[in-house]
């Protein structure tokens, strides 16, 4: 992995445990189809993509993911993030399946997996919540909102669509978006 490039620095049993949940997330995408990440090569890159964000958040003491799929960011930030409580939100079976294997293989005592869909789950605020290619962002905010407090920051992987999102939000938020290659990644660190 290029993370020394990207300027993630992470213990070697952090990389054992990322290169560990790659390889068996290429075997199992082989027979269940959880990803369109189908080579080793799109896994890392998924998995830098899911990573990078370290680079310039806070460090959150606990996160929720919403809509988790195979991993990315979620199961990738409480593999790097092993202080941090981390709930993935994810609805298809399939996917709950593989995210709870993968918990008991890395050993995550951090994470849990919740198999169902976000606005159905009750918890204490969180103080990140983040999402990659789930919806958009005024109805992330809004299925998230029960969820959340005044401080709670958010981390949202978005294309290029996010700049129309915030349009008619950037009243309500202090917010940055970070570009990195086709990425945008949108950190709003908190709500006006």
């Amino acid at each position: 992995m290029t993370l020394q490039r990207e300027s993630i620095l992470l213990d070697d049993s952090i990389i054992i445990k990322l290169e560990r949940f790659a390889e068996l997330l290429h075997e199992w995408n082989g027979v269940h189809n959880l990803t369109g990440a189908k080579s080793i090569e799109a896994i890392y890159e998924n998995i830098i993509d899911s990573l990078y964000p370290l680079t310039f958040i806070k460090e959150p003491k606990s996160l929720l993911d919403v809509g988790t799929g195979a991993g990315f960011p979620g199961l990738v930030l409480a593999i790097a993030l092993p202080s941090c409580q981390v709930v993935l939100a994810e609805p298809l079976k399939k996917r709950v399946a593989f995210l709870k294997y993968m918990r008991a293989d890395l050993e995550l005592t951090n994470m849990k997996v919740e198999a169902k869909r976000v606005e159905n789950i009750t918890h204490s605020p969180f103080d990140m919540i983040s999402s990659r290619a789930v919806t958009n962002t005024k109805l992330l905010l809004s299925l998230t909102k029960e969820l959340s407090s005044r401080e709670t920051q958010y981390l949202f992987y978005k294309g290029e669509r996010v700049f129309d999102e915030v349009e008619n939000l950037s009243q309500q938020l202090n917010y940055d978006i970070v570009q990195k290659n086709r990425r945008n990644y949108l950190y709003i660190k908190s709500q006006k």
